[in-house]
């Protein structure tokens, strides 16, 4: 078995025994659609959108998805809707992706709009993780939460809440449902990948 082959049963595990985890969904995705298997990771990216259908990138790779299944109009739909949502989100990355894609498949871009206000006040900083529902009222941590460069990384990134999240949650279920060895440099390295992942740095 591969390690790609690895990952995704690791991943299928996990939504399996947590099938509200949408970042597990969405994980689970990414490695199908990295292992040639579209039609399959088209699954896991609509049960992503179901548990939360603001987290733009998944637009972008289920109409991916959906042109390597010579499924145009599908994708066109797809990304039509998930070029809205991302330009009211601000997520301009993944916006101009599904823009040139939509270019390349012959259908219009929509239009862009003006970005929808959060309620609260602007704190003036982006989170950049895919699928943050913070907004505008994103805050950014006071220090890097970890040492190293992935530690500067999520300071510069990554806002105070989804960090909490991945500490106080995410990490725990990747720790107990995979059973790793923090002691050790193997589960120490899966651990780190998993961090990575959830907080949307490519690898």
């Amino acid at each position: 078995m591969s390690s790609l082959s690895d990952r995704i049963a690791q991943f299928r595990k996990m939504t399996t025994d947590d099938p509200e985890n949408e970042l597990g969904h969405f994980r689970l995705g990414q490695l199908l659609l990295d292992d040639n298997q579209p039609a399959e990771a088209v699954k896991a990216f609509e049960r992503t959108l179901e548990l939360s259908p603001q987290f733009s990138k998944v637009y972008q790779l289920l109409g991916d998805c959906f042109t390597k299944l010579g499924e145009p109009a599908k994708a066109v739909e797809v990304m039509t809707k998930g070029w809205t949502v991302a330009d009211e989100r601000g997520d301009k990355m993944p916006r101009d992706a599904m823009a040139m894609m939509l270019g390349k498949l012959g259908a219009p871009v929509p239009t862009k709009s003006a970005a929808v206000e959060d309620d609260g006040p602007d704190t003036g900083f982006r989170c950049a993780r895919p699928g943050c529902p913070e907004g505008k009222r994103a805050k950014k941590l006071d220090k890097p939460p970890i040492d190293g460069p992935d530690g500067q990384r999520i300071f510069e990134t990554v806002c105070t809440a989804c960090w909490t999240n991945w500490w106080k949650d995410y990490s725990i279920k990747v720790v107990n449902e995979l059973r790793l060895d923090l002691s050790s440099e193997s589960g120490q390295a899966e651990y780190d990948r998993h961090m990575r992942g959830y907080m949307g740095f490519e690898e």
